[in-house]
């Protein structure tokens, strides 16, 4: 909206001094022209901004100009900073409105405390895009437009038709009773019904949505979190996921727990190695974990395990044989 776009420009310009048009309309995401006109508006207004000529020119407002936006002491203002440096909020479509909500709460603070704030956000990283390893933790992409549509329905409390792709299906509309957003590790998830039945939809699937005239059946209040422990339960207990039994060294417990979906038993064996059985979602998606640990891990159980994973070494290791890359050239020729 052109009242929040104008805030935010006040906003700017009050944080960083003098601006070009160019920077401005890069910062709101909006053409040059519509920043002329914005500034306009403002001096219209009795704002006090003005225009500096020349090459390092640009616009500033007068010295000494404050907005009404107060309340904030440090330690809030620094919680919300740092909250706002999580990238869930991208997972919605509500990056723009979070970039306008930090420029606010600068804005807030007393200008003693401002740099301050500021200055300790910059010392603190939540969630970076790539861990110690330089192994990218990448964010499923949602566009804006689906996201603020899903938005839109879960606020209004009416009903949603989605088109949905679900794993190795093709996808199909569906309509459902919109009940919250979840977002864990940069996917963001739909928890809904569908004819009374609970259902949990990635929105990375959702192809296109549209929010329907008719209310949602569903609860006035929700427990949100409760909601996601549940539903994390059945899906963890159900289908046709195997529970399987490793002994591993340690330092690799984090990237065995990152893969499998969760941890049954854990106990640390006297020479220092762990023990722990752990469910995953298939068959093949235990064979792919437990190889990705290479030597640092083996599996105890169930024995169809341990000869697949054996089955595999002894085809790799029939490949490297002295004599197979003549081989290997001749099936290529």
């Amino acid at each position: 909206m052109r009242a929040d776009r104008l805030v935010s420009l006040v906003l700017l310009l009050r944080q960083h001094g003098r601006l070009s048009a160019a920077t401005l309309s890069r910062e709101l995401e909006v053409s040059t022209r519509t920043v002329l006109r914005d500034i306009e508006a403002l001096s219209a207004a009795g704002v006090p901004v003005y225009a500096e000529r020349g090459r390092h020119g640009g616009f500033a407002l007068l010295p000494g100009f404050r907005t009404e936006l107060t309340g904030l002491n440090p330690d809030e203002a620094l919680a919300l900073l740092v909250a706002g440096s999580r990238r869930g909020a991208q997972a919605f479509g509500l990056g723009s409105a979070l970039a306008s909500a930090m420029l606010k709460v600068v804005d807030a603070l007393p200008e003693s405390y401002r740099d301050t704030a500021a200055g300790a956000a910059e010392r603190l990283l939540i969630d970076p895009e790539t861990d110690l390893l330089s192994r990218r933790l990448s964010a499923e992409e949602v566009p804006d437009a689906i996201a603020a549509e899903v938005l839109r329905a879960v606020f209004a409390g009416r009903r949603l038709r989605i088109h949905y792709a679900a794993a190795d299906q093709a996808p199909e509309w569906r309509t459902v009773d919109p009940i919250g957003l979840v977002t864990i590790r940069d996917r963001g998830y739909l928890l809904a019904t569908r004819s009374g039945a609970d259902r949990t939809y990635r929105l990375s699937r959702i192809a296109a949505a549209e929010e329907l005239p008719e209310p949602a059946q569903r609860p006035d209040r929700v427990d949100l979190d409760r909601a996601w422990q549940d539903r994390s339960t059945r899906f963890r207990t159900g289908g046709d996921q195997v529970a399987v039994l490793v002994r591993m060294n340690p330092a690799r417990r984090e990237e065995l727990l990152g893969t499998a979906l969760a941890v049954l038993a854990e106990e640390t064996d006297a020479d220092g190695r762990l023990r722990l059985e752990v469910t995953f979602q298939d068959r093949r998606h235990a064979v792919w974990a437990l190889w990705q640990l290479g030597m640092d891990a083996e599996a105890l159980a169930p024995q169809w395990l341990r000869t697949s994973l054996r089955d595999r070494a002894a085809a790799l290791a029939a490949r490297y044989e002295p004599g197979s890359e003549e081989h290997w050239n001749r099936i290529v020729r």
